[in-house]
Order: structure tokens, then C-alpha cells, then sequence
């Protein structure tokens, strides 16, 4: 069992193996969910977003959508670090 500190403000500091157990990297989101008897329940915070929304993230705006060359340019310079 892990003992955490209230601060003044009432915040709390999760340590680094709580948040890898979670699966949650600095900016993302954990749900709350409170139970009987003082209780609490921490989740990491999932996308509840579908598939079809990222239809057409590539698109570029005001024109046409990118071409495989394109596509396949972008992943190379983010594999290579360079974006």
C-alpha cells in the first residue's frame, strides 16, 4: 500500500510506479470515480473517440488531401526524429 501526502492546495503527488501501473505519461488524463465508504478508483483516462474521426486528419486545408509520396515523407522524417 502506498501512503500519499495532501497539500495545502489538496492535491496529491502520484510516484512514477503508480503512474506506469496506470499506463498515464505526463499530460494525459485519469478518471475518478468515488465509492462508498471514502473510497476512490483511479483509471487512466481512454479515448472514447471512432475510428472515423481521423478520416481526413491528412487533408491539408484549402487543398487536396496528401499523396502516398507525401505520406510516406512525413513518416520517414518522424521515424528519423526530424518532427
Amino acid at each position: 500500500m502506498i501512503t500519499l501526502t495532501v497539500t495545502a492546495k489538496g492535491q496529491i503527488t502520484l510516484r512514477n510506479d503508480t503512474l506506469r501501473h496506470l499506463g498515464v505519461r505526463p499530460g494525459e488524463k485519469i478518471t475518478v470515480n468515488k465509492l462508498p465508504d471514502g473510497r476512490i478508483e483511479l483509471k487512466a483516462a481512454r479515448s472514447t473517440g471512432k475510428i472515423s474521426d481521423a478520416f481526413g486528419f491528412l487533408k491539408k486545408r484549402n487543398g487536396p488531401s496528401l499523396s502516398i509520396e507525401d505520406i510516406t515523407k512525413v513518416a520517414a522524417q518522424g521515424w528519423a526524429g526530424k518532427r
